[in-house]
């Protein structure tokens, strides 16, 4: 996936929003936490997964893994987007998605 299908896969959410975040473009749902974050000269995106999801999905090879630190501890995992089929990455964004959008 390039950084332009990731950008306009996410905002294709409902109440998604983009916003500036550090050294990254972070994406949101409106009202709620970050959900997503694209870093583009590295090509990598940190999506907050639950972490049982997490786990799975870290599985899944080399190309996705928990960040390092706490950050990591929480659920956020670290995707390389280039690396990684369409589908896969679809479905992790939906799970980062639904499960911020959901949270009360």
């Amino acid at each position: 996936m390039t950084e332009i299908e990731f950008t306009n896969t996410v905002l294709s959410f409902e109440k998604t929003e983009e916003k500036p975040h550090f050294d990254r473009t972070a994406f949101k749902v409106i009202g709620k936490r970050i959900f997503a974050t694209l870093h583009s000269p590295t090509k990598t995106a940190n999506l907050k997964l639950p972490l049982a999801e997490q786990s799975v999905f870290s599985n899944f090879g080399d190309a996705i893994y928990p960040v390092n630190n706490k950050w990591g501890l929480q659920g956020w995992t670290c995707f390389e987007i280039d690396n990684l089929p369409h589908d896969l990455l679809l479905h992790a964004l939906e799970i980062a998605y639904n499960h911020v959008f959901d949270k009360k």
